[in-house]
């Protein structure tokens, strides 16, 4: 199973605190990479915020000649970057270069052909061994069961010599793995699964002549023996019994001048293939086959295509991405002549895509797909940003309009100036939201674009050791380089967990791009990332409701809002259940049960245990309840799913008619959220008694204790590693996951904040990416991956360390653009007053209700 993992939702908020949900949404919005504050917002933090030379000067205090000049540039280096190369600008480049980007694949596919089962069929290269990557498509593995439901009541016909005979045989071992190459040389070979009714034969015609001929008539005449696909190919016999004459090539290509007509007609009802005629290893030919030469072949191969050509229209379609695989592996042949296995079975798979792809229309195979057609959702959507792109482009032109008249003359009654009309102010008043949501219909247009339609191309993900361990080296150097003082020193400060965050979740992204999840030590490390991920939400969350006791409904809708938008949109836009975007309905349905176990009777919070201490029993009690809620779920999967599948709760979680990602997902991280509440009790518990020192520079017990727990920790932490790079099997290893990836979660989060020196320093490159981990997570689905995570979307094709540097770039800019509407729109639609906020919720309910209802009748 392909993972997809998370991130937290990032409206947190660290103990201590005193800024509110909507401040710290504030801070998330005016969050920039240059080292210039935005003069116009209240709320401006930065990235790289501290003097440059007052780092030096730290720095050089200790440091003399080479090393100071060392410092030196090192820190102004950074001030360089930061200070030419913006967020705005980023941004700007990005457009420019999706427009353009957008032009080249359009005009290319126009121009020079976008048939992706033509680049499936023509051209690929190796990945590794046995891995063929078409050009600009991905090739689906099939499995049995799925080649026999393509292929069911169905006939395919093998035609031509020994080398068809092989591919014959590997094409038949996807259909029955099972199957052994028992037919004999020279002649015809049947094969038959009854139970599919699939019926697979190859005929033995070694030379294209009359015999040929005769047979393609007898299936034109006879149309119930016809096949539904027909592979033919051959060339090797010819060269061989007649010593490579050059009078035979002639007599070649009027044989098949004869039969292409007969060919044609075929390929009317059925799908007809020639084979091009692989190369030969010369060397290792034997001698009764040393007449078969590739310049031999060549000629033959050229032959055929001008044969078959010649029709105004032609069907039949050419193989020659057998010819291209067999010329990087020929050389492993046994006897110089025929493919060896791994090739082959490489070519019966690239049939099978062609054959069944657009029957199946599997998600990783994006060849020979036709596009989808748009929902009824899919083009409500579209009209209703067409709808808001009109009312903006209308509204600037009336406020335009406005600006540019000259100022109203004074009453001469009152010796005031006239109102403004009530449109022209409510045109001033619209026009930011409405912008907003015109922004975020050309960022979808675009997703749509990447992912939905044939406008880029898609390549498969294929896992090396070093596809995933040089970027993570990469983005390792760059944090350490953008490393700054930390505002506090608290345990878990907000510039920490954003720091925790944003590394955490550039790991996963290489997870992801790099396929790791074939590699079982990376996948279980990565496993405790996203536990790491539900253990924040929960230490977050926790800390605010105990600390500030707000359970106000405009709260909760600002996080359900800040979490939710984005998805809610990806599910309208690329017609996906909210299911598939999994993470964040795990992570709502935590926020609920959070909300719900600290705002039901009795409301506990720190003051009111402060005053008196039974209420910590309280607290204990709930947390008690709640783990016995989780283990009473855990181990009734019948209830468990008995609740989820009733409708319409059901249409939230289930993913292809099942809600069985959905127990797997909730089942696999259940305990990581109360480890973190019980971790912020702890926590707050003993900073109320005074037992931490977090003052700059102090460890955070005393220096033996400190010592301790990090020995221990340390040791903990390696003792985790091990066991998850020893593990065989992931099903045995999941199971065990739950209970102890809090281990490692609570070892790095000690060996992070004991030392005083660790929590006055984090990473602001980190940091930035982690404020905008909601969105890097999602927009990967489609920007950056591709076929839902399936592949890597490509838009620099013939350049694949390019490629990936320019969809980086734009992915990010385009992550952080979303961020930015969201925490705008959030601030208009979510209103304080209890009011407006039921009006709208009221409203938003029907809306879902509208919405969930159209999804169930399609």
């Amino acid at each position: 199973m392909e993972e997809r993992e998370p991130l937290v939702a990032p409206e947190d908020v660290e103990p201590g605190e005193e800024a509110t949900a909507a401040e710290a949404a504030c801070d998330l919005t005016a969050m920039h990479l240059t080292t210039e504050t935005d003069s116009n917002s209240a709320y401006a933090p930065v990235c790289c915020s501290l003097d440059p030379s007052a780092t030096v000067v730290r720095l050089s205090a200790c440091c003399h000649g080479g090393a100071k000049m060392a410092v030196l540039a090192y820190s102004l280096g950074k001030r360089e970057i930061n200070q030419y190369f913006s967020i705005k600008n980023a941004k700007l480049l990005s457009l420019t270069a999706v427009v353009l980007l957008i032009a080249f694949h359009s005009a290319s596919r126009y121009y020079g052909g976008g048939d992706t089962c033509e680049w499936l069929l023509s051209s690929g290269r190796y990945l590794g061994e046995n891995v063929w990557q078409p050009y600009g498509c991905m090739m689906h593995k099939y499995k049995s069961t799925e080649a026999k439901a393509c292929l069911s009541h169905r006939r395919v016909a093998f035609v031509g010599d020994s080398r068809i005979r092989q591919l014959f045989y590997s094409y038949v071992k996807v259909i029955d793995p099972e199957h052994r190459e028992q037919g004999k040389k020279h002649e015809n070979i049947p094969f038959e699964d009854r139970a599919s009714s699939v019926r697979v034969d190859f005929l033995w015609y070694a030379e294209v002549n009359n015999s040929l001929k005769d047979h393609l008539k007898s299936w034109i005449e006879n149309m119930s023996a016809k096949p539904d696909v027909i592979i033919i190919g051959a060339a090797t016999w010819s060269i061989k019994l007649h010593s490579g004459s050059s009078e035979t090539v002639l007599q070649y290509k009027a044989n098949i001048t004869a039969i292409a007509p007969l060919l044609e007609t075929l390929a009317e009802d059925s799908e007809v293939y020639w084979v091009l005629q692989g190369p030969v290893s010369e060397d290792l030919l034997s001698e009764s086959h040393k007449m078969i030469t590739n310049e031999q072949i060549d000629m033959y191969n050229g032959a055929a295509v001008n044969a078959l050509k010649r029709t105004a229209n032609p069907r039949v379609r050419f193989l020659q991405a057998s010819r291209q695989a067999a010329m990087e592996t020929i050389a492993l042949s046994d006897d110089g002549l025929h493919l060896p296995e791994g090739t082959r079975s490489v070519v019966a798979m690239v049939m099978m895509n062609a054959v069944c792809n657009k029957v199946l229309q599997p998600i990783d195979g994006s060849c020979c797909q036709a596009l989808p057609a748009p929902s009824a959702l899919q083009l409500l959507t579209a009209g209703a940003f067409l709808v808001c792109g009109v009312g903006f482009l209308s509204l600037h032109v009336l406020g335009y309009q406005r600006k540019a008249r000259p100022p109203a003359p004074p009453d001469v009654e009152c010796g005031e100036e006239k109102k403004k009309p009530s449109s022209a102010v409510a045109a001033l008043i619209s026009r930011g939201p409405l912008l907003a949501v015109c922004k975020m219909g050309v960022i979808m247009g675009y997703f749509y674009l990447c992912d939905r339609a044939n406008v880029f191309m898609k390549e498969q993900k294929f896992y090396t050791h070093s596809t995933f361990f040089i970027p993570l080296i990469y983005i390792i150097v760059l944090g350490i380089f953008y490393n700054e003082n930390s505002k506090e020193t608290k345990l878990l400060n907000r510039e920490q967990t954003d720091e925790w965050k944003g590394w955490m979740q550039l790991v996963i992204l290489i997870y992801h791009i790099s396929g790791a999840s074939a590699f079982i030590p990376v996948y279980m490390h990565v496993r405790v990332l996203v536990a790491a991920y539900l253990f924040q939400t929960g230490y977050g969350h926790f800390s605010f409701f105990w600390l500030k006791g707000d359970f106000g409904l405009y709260r909760v809708c600002q996080v359900l809002f800040r979490l939710n938008f984005l998805v809610v949109v990806l599910c309208l836009v690329m017609d996906r259940p909210y299911q598939f975007y999994y993470f964040v309905p795990l992570v709502t349905f935590w926020f609920v049960v959070i909300y719900a176990t600290m705002a039901l009777w009795p409301q506990i919070q720190q003051k009111q245990a402060n005053a008196n201490g039974i209420w910590n029993v309280g607290i204990l009690m709930k947390l008690l309840c709640l783990l016995l809620f989780i283990c009473f779920f855990a181990y009734s999967q019948g209830l468990f799913e008995s609740v989820f599948s009733t409708w319409p709760v059901s249409r939230l979680f289930e993913l292809q008619g099942s809600i069985h990602e959905w127990w797997f997902r909730w089942k696999l991280d259940r305990f990581a959220v109360i480890h973190g509440m019980v971790f912020a009790f702890a926590y707050l518990a003993l900073q109320k008694w005074q037992l931490l020192s977090e003052g700059k520079g102090e460890p955070l017990f005393s220096t033996r204790i400190s010592n301790c727990l990090l020995f221990v920790s340390v040791v903990s932490f390696m003792t985790y590693s091990i066991w998850a790079s020893s593990c065989k099997n992931k099903t045995e290893c999941n199971e065990m996951h739950p209970y102890i990836s809090v281990v490692q979660i609570l070892a790095f989060v000690l060996i992070r904040n004991i030392p005083g020196y660790a929590r006055s320093l984090y990473s602001s490159f980190f940091a930035w990416f982690g404020r905008i981990s909601l969105e890097l997570f999602i927009c990967q689905y489609h920007i950056w991956l591709a076929a839902d995570t399936k592949g890597i979307l490509v838009l620099v094709p013939g350049n694949p360390s390019l490629n990936i540097i320019v969809s980086t770039f734009i992915f990010v800019c385009v992550a952080h653009e979303i961020s930015q509407i969201t925490n705008d729109l959030a601030q208009v639609a979510i209103p304080k007053e209890n009011g407006p906020l039921l009006k709208r919720l009221l409203a938003l309910a029907t809306f879902l209700a509208v919405v969930l209802l159209l999804s169930r009748d399609q």
